[in-house]
């Protein structure tokens, strides 16, 4: 089994090898040799994947491969590595959380996510980076290091899932998980040029979750295109009553997982769409909103309408705040308290803010929430989709743990700079992250789709015409990184500041 020699496996999208794979035109060995040729070559210069498994993806890998000659029948994940963020258990793997109290745990059993993973053929083959406890967005911590943006080793992949976005970018893998809060799949989608999609709450079950009632994070996929993040997310997301906003009734969810696999086309000529770069409070920076507004002079034509508005955000700062922090303070307060040398800058900041609130302020913040949710409501009732950047700033040098002031003007907190992906969080609208170009630093640049909450499949057919355009546009389609510029590049751990920053 074999593939022309002029294409490189490891540069092959998940949807196209896994249908060369039940072809015999691809060998799952061929695909898994060419991942691990490709981290040997690049890793070092990205730190992306911090915790391999190659010798388990080399026996599984040739199991696959048995199952394809045999005739078995082959799941829609069959012979594809898939990377794993280090906040979700691999059997037999590090899941640190990017904390220096858990940089020696092994854990003992797969994730249930990871479970479904390998029941549909795929294979975790290592742990993707991300910052301590997800808390903040430069990929950076203490146990691992950081992780750099393979267009740019100076500059920052975002977070939280860095390593995920990072590896993709540049070929490590054709499919990586990935976590979401404040944009913690869309940011670093959006800094590396791929695909990161936040699904609807409750899409993708996060039963091990700290705060499972908390509707803030959730898990899901990462990609390089839409398609290969719909075929992750067909996996991802399955009846799990374990999550308490998981709707299963008789064994079956209210949405078709496998529809997600097969995206139907979609006219964008009749959609009704709402366009902002700030939602009247994020501080965006005049590079990101100059290259938005270019993007939305290409792509208006393409709609029924383009109105420059947003839903009413009023207080989406402080909410996000308050929950935000309260939600660090029930996990992490022991941290802090019992081992407070181990403890990052920005979870002691996130823990400390927790602790100044009192009941009233997360009461009346509660009740703020529940407006704000309802305003949302009410703007969809007039808008198909929203289109917005998903980052206030281009990417800038992976040392600066987060941006302090933007175009000159102060931010609020390490997470302020967020604004423009977790105003959707706060509502629990699907949301996406596709590549749009480069923005005037050469940077790749991420155009956020947000649909209605629960119109999911509707998310990621507008992406995905949209994803088309923009590949054949002049001005906005987005290439690789330079791969054999990677190649070349001295380890990212020789760099001052690699373990020490965050």
């Amino acid at each position: 089994m074999s593939i022309s020699k002029s294409t490189d496996p490891a540069d092959l999208g998940a949807v196209e090898a896994r249908s060369l794979i039940a072809r015999k035109a691809l060998s799952p060995v061929e695909l898994a040799e060419a991942c691990i040729r490709r981290i040997e070559e690049v890793n070092p210069a990205v730190n992306a994947m911090v915790a391999l498994d190659l010798e388990g993806l080399r026996k599984a890998s040739r199991a696959a491969e048995a199952d394809v000659m045999s005739g078995k029948p082959l799941g829609a994940l069959h012979g594809l590595p898939i990377g794993i963020k280090d906040m979700v258990d691999v059997k037999g793997l590090p899941t640190t959380f990017g904390s220096l109290i858990f940089k020696d745990n092994i854990a003992a059993a797969d994730d249930a996510s990871v479970t479904a993973l390998r029941a549909a053929g795929g294979i975790p083959m290592g742990k993707t980076n991300n910052p301590e406890w997800s808390a903040g967005a430069n990929t950076v911590n203490r146990v691992y290091g950081a992780t750099a943006n393979p267009h740019d080793l100076t500059r920052s992949s975002a977070g939280s899932s860095g390593g995920s976005a990072a590896a993709l970018a540049s070929g490590m893998v054709p499919l990586a998980t990935g976590s979401d809060l404040g944009g913690s799949l869309r940011n670093p989608a959006s800094f590396c040029g791929v695909v990161g999609y936040r699904p609807s709450f409750g899409v993708v079950p996060g039963g091990a979750r700290a705060t499972a009632l908390f509707p803030l994070g959730t898990s899901g996929p990462m990609a390089r295109s839409v398609a290969d993040a719909g075929l992750l997310l067909s996996i991802q997301a399955q009846p799990d009553n374990r999550d308490p906003y998981t709707a299963v009734v008789g064994g079956k969810t209210a949405w078709a997982p496998e529809g997600f696999a097969n995206l139907p086309r979609r006219d964008l000529s009749s959609l009704r769409i709402a366009v902002t770069d700030d939602y009247g409070y994020a501080p965006t920076e005049s590079i990101v909103r100059s290259h938005f507004a270019m993007a939305i002079k290409e792509l208006s034509p393409l709609f029924a309408s383009v109105e420059e508005t947003h839903p009413d955000c009023t207080g989406a700062d402080r909410i996000f705040s308050v929950l935000r922090s309260v939600m660090f303070l029930g996990h992490h307060a022991k941290h802090l308290d019992e081992q407070p040398d181990l403890v990052g800058d920005n979870v002691r900041q996130n823990v400390l803010e927790g602790r100044s609130y009192s009941a009233e302020d997360v009461g009346k913040v509660l009740v703020m929430h529940s407006t704000y949710q309802q305003a949302w409501q009410r703007f969809f009732e007039t808008a198909d989709f929203i289109l917005a950047p998903a980052v206030t700033i281009s990417p800038r040098d992976w040392h600066e743990l987060y941006p302090t002031e933007i175009d000159g003007k102060p931010t609020k907190s390490y997470y302020h700079w967020l604004g423009m992906a977790y105003a959707s969080t706060l509502s629990g609208h699907p949301s996406i992250t596709i590549p749009c170009g480069k923005d005037a630093n050469g940077m790749p640049f991420g155009l956020q789709i947000v649909g209605h909450r629960h119109d999911d499949l509707g998310v990621l057919t507008v992406a995905a015409e949209l994803e088309r355009v923009i590949a054949a546009s002049g001005s906005l389609a987005l290439a690789g990184p330079d791969i054999a510029a990677l190649r070349k590049a001295a380890p990212l751990s020789e760099t001052p500041g690699f373990l020490t920053t965050g």
